[in-house]
Formats: C-alpha cells, structure tokens, sequence
C-alpha cells in the first residue's frame, strides 16, 4: 500500500474538490462514517458515552462529524473544544452548525479539570485535537489534555493520526496521544508507520473516503509498504548450483560469529552454495559448526584480518559466482579495508556490502557510483551515519529524506535497518517493513539478514526484490523465534534457525496480513 506525505496528502485533497468536484463536506463524512463503523465494531455504539476532544482546524471538524453520527446512533455523547469555535471553517464550520441545532453538549474547554469527570465515566475517548498539520510541539491546555487521555485507562481512538506526532517522520512532538485505535484517511501517512508514531496508532486503519484510484495508486507516490512479493518456486530438479552460488568474504580475528551466520543464514533460507573466504587461521574453528560451507582460506595481515595480497585471487573467485558479500566481521584493519575499496569498485557481479564493509567504503562511497552491477547496503543507523556524514540523532528525525539522497548518491538499493526497517532504491522508492520485533536487536542478527538476501537473490528474485523479501522473511524468521522463545534472549541463532520455518509459512501462504498494510475500511 502506498503511503502519504501531509503535502501529498493535502493536494490530493485539494485534486478531489477542485477537480473532480467532491465536495469538502463528502470527503469529510466519509472519513467521519468510517470511523463510525469501526465504532460500532469495537464498542457499539447506543448507549454508550463519548467525549470527544476537537481542535479549530478540520482534524476538529472530523471529530464533530463523528459526534452528530454518533448522536443519530444513540450513542450520549459530549465534545470539548480545543479552541474558539469561530475558528473553524470549510465543511468543519457547516459540521458545527449542524451540531449546535442537536442536544449535543459542545464545551470550549478552559482547563483540564473540566473534563475529568466525562473522562473517567465513558467508554471510548475520541481524539480530534491536531492530525496531520502539527508541525511543532505541543505544549499548554492541549499537552495537559494529552496526559490526561494517556492516564485515563479509556480506550481512545484517534482520527488520521494520534495528536502530537509528526504526519511526515513520526517523530512525538513533546507529546501524543497513545492510543487504542487509529482511523487513517486517504492513505496512511509516514508517520502512521514509522516508529515511534506507530506504536501510537494502536491497531491502525485506513478508509480512501472516495479518493479513486489514480490517487492512492498513482506511481508519484514513492513510499509504500513492503507488500507481499512471492517467492519463486523450487523446481524438483534444483541443485545447489540453481539456487544460488555466492561468495562471502567474511571474518577476522575474534569475529567467528558473522561470517558463519552469514554464509549458514544464506544456506537456511533456501540458498544452495556458499562459500566463505575467511582468514587461513579462522577456518578450522569456522568448519567445526558450519561443515556445509566451502571454504576458501585466504592470506592475513599481522593482525589476522584478510590481507590486500588476496585480491586477484578473489576477483577471480567473484567472477564465477552469482553474488558477492563482503564485510561481516572483516574488522577495521587498514589494508583490509583498502582490499574492500578495491574490490568493491572491481567485482563485476551484484554485491552486497554489510557491517565493516560499510565503514570501508564510507570513507568514498563515490566508488560505487559507476557500478554496473546491483550494489546493496545494508546499514545500521551509526552505519548509515558514517555512510553519509549525518548524525544518528539527524537521520532519526528524517529518515525516509536520508534514505532517497543517500540511494542516489550511491547508486545502490538500501536497507536502513531498525524497528520497520526501510529499503530505498535509487529512484526514490521506499519500503517500510512491518515485520520484526525489539527482540532481533542482538549481536549477528545483521549477518543473518545479509544471508537471507543473498538467498532470495539465489532463488531467482532480482535484487530490489530480493532484498524487499529478505528483509521480510528475516523479519518473520525473527517474529517465530520470538514467539516461541519471548522477545528478550532470542540470539542471531535462534532467527537463523527459524528461517526455514518462515519460507515454510511463506509458501503455504500462512502470512499475516498485518505484515503488509493496515486494513481498509470502506
């Protein structure tokens, strides 16, 4: 599903009234009669009670047009406001007009002692305070009000968007709502999925509220969920040379763990041929627990990282592969990390660079500008802060900006990997993942993910596909192992060991649809 920026959204509002005619007042009770529905869902609606809290702006007006339907379906309902109603405008002033003709108790509210009592004595809190327009943090009547929401134990749902978060980053501006529920209109936005305005969301939902097709489909649109890509089907007559061959070259001294998880999450996922140039001294520990891997053992420095002497011998294994990865656990070494410059500007086959790999090339990520071949990166934040000279706390506050600029620039599909994760292309496209939990924040878990994509390459997917469905499956491998083993302790092994199972549900189409986007209210 495609997702929205606040002014992309505002124009397609502004396309919809003034082009194809939509009045103002349909688009908003549209909104408002989706949400209504999920009312009566979750709660019902006649006779129960219902205070809803409004700003002046047409978030507000959404909130008044919930009231009067509300009102007609029996439900006891009073709205307190945010602000002078003489402010309200458009199709939320003819809501108002409406609404002061009906026995709806409308407040201005003054402090937040008016509202207790109604707070603490009804069913469902209804927050029409900001929406997407809030652009700064929020602060007086309108934070105390907040709080008090947050501390009432109600469920609460929000329209659009939970009050107090950011419509494009989903940064908390001071505060927000936390709620139980959230009715998205048109499209979700950005920052009804990104973290941490998506965990505001509470079970969230989206309603078109009439915008046709050409609108939420429309190619322009370059963010979107990571929807579900197929897998390529396993021919009976496959062998480890049809699923992928790929070379991994991985490992220092003291760094056992990433070039194993690498090259055995590759074979985990479906892949057929690994195999890993490591340090000569590495490889007799390695073999112990990965004997299915092919080793190639390769020539150190003094400090037993992969010596810059190994270089033509690694072309010349790089040419006869169908994917290189370079980086797990390499190590900082200087003359290793001039070997990955080098060879990273010289292999001709698709590459994926991850974990010190990435530092090497931060230094002048120019040199894969000119690149034939498909380059994936896959940083973590304070990777992808040396990628591109940002800091941490900068890229957090924008990341999906961050992400397009540094694609470009680079020419390379990334995956900027946290809590839903994001994979950009260079043409601007971005995905949010939805899969995945707090649990896979774990040392190796990174290495498991530069396995389960090269896999996906392997299979027979291209490689923006194959990193959109690597990205997914690890996340799922890592929501299995959570489930069985609970979110804290679960290791990189213990990802890698469900990788098969989240092929397995794959494939038989046990997937979630709430790995892929919200659902839709009609």
């Amino acid at each position: 599903m495609k997702l929205a920026g606040v002014e992309e959204i505002r124009l397609m509002d502004r396309y919809c009234i003034e082009t194809l005619g939509i009045a103002e007042e349909i688009l908003m009770e549209n909104a408002a009669l989706a949400s209504v529905s999920l009312i009566q869902s979750e709660t019902g609606i006649s006779g129960k009670k219902f205070v809803i809290f409004c700003g002046t702006g047409n978030n507000g007006g959404d909130g008044l047009a919930v009231a009067r339907l509300l009102h007609s379906g029996g439900g006891q309902v009073k709205v307190f406001l945010l602000g002078d109603k003489a402010k309200f405008k458009g199709a939320a002033r003819a809501n108002m007009a409406i609404l002061e003709k009906l026995p709806v108790e409308v407040l201005e509210l003054e402090n937040v002692a008016e509202t207790k009592r109604d707070t603490a004595h009804c069913d469902l809190i209804i927050d029409a305070i900001f929406g997407t327009g809030l652009d700064r943090p929020v602060t007086g009547l309108a934070a105390d009000i907040i709080e008090l929401i947050n501390k009432s134990k109600k469920r609460v749902l929000s329209l659009d968007i939970p009050s107090g978060v950011n419509g494009d980053t989903g940064e908390i501006l001071g505060v927000a709502i936390k709620a139980d529920y959230t009715v998205t209109f048109g499209l979700p936005k950005i920052g009804n999925m990104l973290y941490p305005g998506y965990e505001m969301c509470g079970n969230l939902f989206v309603t078109h509220i009439s915008f046709p097709l050409s609108l939420t489909d429309n190619k322009d649109l370059k963010i979107a969920t990571n929807d579900y890509v197929p897998l390529p089907k396993r021919s009976a007559q496959a062998h480890k040379g049809s699923v992928g061959d790929v070379l991994f070259i991985a490992g220092a001294a003291s760094y056992y763990g990433a070039p194993y998880f690498a090259a055995m999450s590759f074979m985990k996922s479906g892949g057929g041929y690994a195999r890993l140039a490591a340090p000569k001294s590495m490889i007799g520990k390695l073999a112990v627990k990965g004997r299915e891997i092919v080793y190639l053992p390769q020539e150190e420095t003094a400090a037993k990282s992969i010596a810059l002497k190994n270089k033509k011998k690694l072309l010349e294994a790089a040419a006869k592969v169908d994917m290189v990865v370079i980086g797990p656990g390499l190590s900082l070494e200087e003359e290793t990390m001039q070997l990955v410059g080098e060879l990273s500007a010289e292999i001709k086959k698709p590459l994926l660079i991850d974990g010190d790999g990435l530092s090497a090339i931060a230094a002048d990520i120019s040199i894969l500008q000119n690149r034939k071949a498909a380059t994936i990166l896959t940083p973590h934040l304070g990777e992808m802060a040396r990628l591109t000279k940002i800091s941490s706390a900068e890229i957090d506050k924008n990341k999906i900006t961050v992400l397009q600029e540094a694609a470009k620039k680079s020419n390379s599909i990334i995956v900027l990997k946290g809590a839903h994760s994001l994979i950009g292309y260079p043409d601007g496209n971005v995905f949010v993942n939805l899969s995945g939990n707090a649990g896979m924040a774990t040392a190796g878990a990174g290495d498991v993910l530069t396995g389960c994509i090269a896999a996906m390459y392997g299979l027979g997917l291209k490689t923006p596909e194959a990193t959109r469905k690597g990205v997914f499956l690890h996340g799922l491998a890592g929501d299995l192992a959570a489930a069985k083993k609970g979110e804290d302790g679960i290791t990189a092994k213990d990802i890698m060991e469900c990788l098969p199972r989240a092929l397995k549900n794959d494939r038989a189409g046990e997937v979630a649809d709430q790995y892929f986007a919200p659902p839709v209210i009609l």
